[in-house]
């Protein structure tokens, strides 16, 4: 199984800086692939990072691919609001892609309740 992640480098999350969240962010996501044993799915093969930054940019590469992805690991719904919320006619083609889109963060607080 395959995944790429989508990390938001310009969200502050428990108080913490944008540098510092950010890392936070790829610390989650990178833990739960190597527990759920995913592997990371470049579709771009002059990409700097193993995972995405800008939605647009992953939705315009997997576009031209046209491959279709297992896992879309984004940190928590927080850190995609406020783009959901600007494009969701966008969002919604971008998760076509994935056949299941995982938020770390609330997957594990449902967890938690169990």
């Amino acid at each position: 199984m395959n995944a790429i992640m989508l990390v938001n480098e310009n969200l502050s999350l428990q108080g913490l800086s944008k540098a510092e969240s950010k890392q936070l962010q790829i610390n989650c996501l990178t833990n739960y692939m190597k527990t759920k044993h995913l592997k990371e799915k470049t579709l771009n093969p002059y990409q700097l990072n193993p995972y995405y930054t800008i939605p647009h940019a992953l939705f315009y590469d997997i576009k031209e691919t046209r491959q279709l992805v297992d896992y879309l690991l984004i940190h928590s719904y927080e850190a995609m609001q406020s783009f959901i919320s600007m494009y969701p006619a966008r969002w919604i083609l971008l998760k076509s892609f994935f056949r299941h889109t995982i938020y770390i963060e609330d997957d594990n607080r449902l967890a938690n309740l169990s």
